[in-house]
């Protein structure tokens, strides 16, 4: 009778031990689900000139994927004669975008991008602005560098491109 009361504790002893296995690795592998994903996003602008790559500016930031916004801003404050007391009125100019709500889907990014691209041309009096602006959601292959806009120049041969490169930051 004590041979079986032994076997009946030790058969309990194994299934509460294979319980509490099982337990540990559904939280386990709860915890690592419900872990935010990160993002590192490359955004490059580019200009051409009747189809030839002039120039190559590059920006880049973090991200998170849900619900969540990443910005950039970079440029210039450009001085334009005007008729206030100081003579002088200040100007944007630069590069501003924005990564809204990204959302991994089946090994691409999908996110909502709104990009601004503005050049003073000093050269003229007062300058004359460039501006490029484009708004969209779009989806791009994860660590492959995509082509999301693209518009030409209503003056000159000239085109511009933005190109979004997005890679997974995995976790240590």
């Amino acid at each position: 009778m004590t041979r079986n009361k032994v076997n009946l504790a030790v058969t309990c002893g194994a299934i509460l031990l294979t319980a509490a296995i099982c337990t540990a690795q559904g939280e386990n592998a709860k915890s690592a689900a419900q872990q935010p994903k990160y993002f590192h996003l490359d955004f490059v602008v580019k200009e051409l000139d009747g189809g030839k790559v002039i120039n190559v500016r590059h920006y880049s930031t973090t991200t998170m994927a849900g619900d969540y916004t990443c910005t950039i801003r970079s440029g210039n404050k450009v001085p334009v004669q005007s008729g206030s007391a100081t003579g002088l009125t200040y100007i944007d100019v630069g590069v501003n975008i924005d990564g809204r709500d990204p959302k991994e889907i089946e090994g691409s990014l999908a996110l909502s991008v709104t990009a601004e691209i503005s050049v003073a041309a000093t050269s003229s009096s007062p300058p004359l602005i460039r501006q490029t602006k484009w708004s969209s959601n779009v989806i791009v292959p994860i660590g492959k560098p995509t082509v999301i806009f693209s518009s030409d120049d209503v003056a000159t041969k000239g085109q511009m491109q933005l190109e979004l490169t997005a890679t997974a930051i995995q976790a240590h």
